[in-house]
């Protein structure tokens, strides 16, 4: 297997994200209208190659997609282009299932994780944000059940993990898109900053800067806000649940094999 630190970050070094919407970086936009989503992965990307001057990097990462369809789908890519690097976030959405098991869930993992160890990969492993409010009340215990498995995991392999539970910033409304699920330009942001940090990667910026004071929001501003996210993303996702469908289901990998990215982009 690939030693870490500074003998991993190296130029022309390769880098493959594995995932689902968090991954794939939704609530990132773009700024040139494409509708192609930037996040914490392709952040993280360019940071590694202001590092080294040059990696090779795939983001395989599709919106909606369970952990069970992450690994058949993305892991044989990625086992064939045997990256240095590989981060695998998956099963936030299985949790949200009601039929969610976190043990059952950790297997699946450990299974990919394996795999991309033998293959001489070196893996980053996340935990998720410790947020127990909202529609999230309900599920935090699952969650927290899965990331406790999440880091035997990566006791028992070697891999890096990247402890978004322990990460206050993340808990503030303003690291989160209109949606609620995914997080928001500056989320991602500080996310690509604290797993840069992870790998040792220098950044000239800290992920855990202190939000700016905030105005107080009104009460019936903050209904008016409630309303129309059970209009604009609850009913939707709740349609999507109800019917089998995905809002990854016509979308394909926007990045599906390494290829260079520079330090001047």
């Amino acid at each position: 297997m690939k030693d870490g630190g500074d003998a991993l970050l190296r130029p022309g070094m390769s880098v493959v994200s594995m995932g689902d919407s968090f991954t794939e970086g939704v609530g990132d936009p773009y700024p040139d209208g494409s509708g192609v989503f930037r996040g914490w992965a392709d952040r993280l990307a360019e940071h590694l190659a202001d590092h080294v001057g040059e990696i090779r990097y795939a983001n395989l990462a599709v919106r909606g997609k369970l952990i069970r369809q992450i690994v058949t789908d993305q892991l044989p890519p990625t086992l064939e282009m045997a990256p240095d690097l590989v981060t695998l976030c998956a099963g936030g959405n299985d949790l949200l299932r009601p039929a969610g098991d976190p043990e059952r869930l950790a297997r699946v993992l450990e299974h990919a994780v394996s795999r991309l160890r033998k293959g001489g990969s070196d893996v980053v492993l996340f935990t998720g944000v410790n947020i127990a409010t909202g529609y999230m009340r309900g599920t935090i215990g699952l969650f927290a059940r899965y990331y406790m498995n999440v880091r035997a995991i990566a006791d028992e392999y070697g891999c890096h993990v990247v402890d978004q539970w322990s990460m206050d910033v993340l808990t503030d409304s303003r690291a989160w898109d209109e949606d609620r699920l995914h997080m928001s330009p500056e989320g991602h942001r500080r996310l690509a900053l604290r797993v840069a940090d992870v790998l040792g990667v220098p950044t000239s910026e800290r992920w855990d800067e202190p939000w700016p004071e905030a105005e107080p929001v009104r009460w019936a501003q903050a209904r008016r806000e409630d309303l129309h996210w059970v209009k604009e993303s609850l009913g939707p996702w709740i349609g999507r649940r109800l019917t089998g469908r995905s809002s990854g289901d016509t979308v394909t990998a926007k990045r599906p094999e390494l290829t260079p990215l520079t330090k001047d982009r």
